[in-house]
């Protein structure tokens, strides 16, 4: 009886110890597995392993922190159940075939401090609710098929200190806002169709050097930071 008690105690333990995230997390990323062809990955997921065996899951405190997926043959339309991953801190997608629509939900990942979808094929505007991302410092969506403008909204992502939409087709100003960041430290907007706005005049931001075709910079007038404009991906 003794040791009949003791198996069924160390066996809600074991229970314990794999049960490592919340069903609804793990169920955003059964969603994304499903809606991205997770059967076609280079690195698939064992969904009948705990979530931290899962390739390029990081767990902490029983809490998905960070994706990482970069050139893993991604392909599909990003499910709006991506907001429900509410402890991210780290998502990158690069070098996929993701395509459609950012879903706005991923304004609700109010931890996500780095994010990343260059080299996709994410079409629309950028969501004006990734100004919601206080924490956010980094933001790369280079080389998709991104239209629209910058939202003015992101004046709002006080602690952004890169901003990388390189090679996609996006119009209108740069904010106003841009120029006032004490935090921003690259801008990365070439082969846009961006203009320049009058509160940031003396950057020089929109032609390639014909000296050096692959790198221009520029400094915003109220601070000494430096805008950038590089071909090559700078995570």
């Amino acid at each position: 009886m003794k040791n009949l008690l003791l198996s069924i105690t160390f066996s809600f333990l074991s229970i314990a110890l794999v049960a490592q995230v919340s069903q609804k997390e793990e169920q955003a990323l059964l969603d994304m597995f499903s809606a991205l062809n997770g059967e076609n990955w280079i690195h698939t997921w064992d969904i009948n392993e705990p979530v931290s065996n899962w390739h390029g899951i990081t767990v902490k405190k029983n809490k998905v922190t960070e994706i990482n997926l970069l050139f893993n043959n991604l392909e599909g339309v990003l499910p709006s159940s991506i907001g429900d991953l509410k402890n991210l801190t780290y998502l990158e997608l690069s070098f996929n075939k993701i395509h459609g629509a950012l879903p706005t939900e991923i304004g609700l990942l109010s931890n996500l401090e780095f994010l990343a979808i260059n080299t996709n094929q994410i079409d629309g505007s950028i969501p004006a609710s990734i100004n919601t991302l206080k924490s956010l410092k980094a933001l790369h969506l280079s080389s998709n098929k991104l239209s629209g403008t910058i939202p003015a909204e992101f004046s709002n992502l006080s602690n952004l200190e890169i901003f990388n939409v390189f090679d996609n087709a996006i119009t209108g100003e740069l904010p106003a806002a841009f120029s006032t960041s004490k935090k921003l430290k690259k801008v990365v907007i070439a082969q846009n169709k961006i203009t320049k706005n009058k509160a940031i005049a003396s950057v020089t931001l929109f032609d390639y050097d014909t000296n050096n075709p692959n790198f221009k910079t520029g400094i915003l007038p109220s601070a000494s930071t430096v805008i950038a404009i590089e071909s090559s991906e700078d995570n």
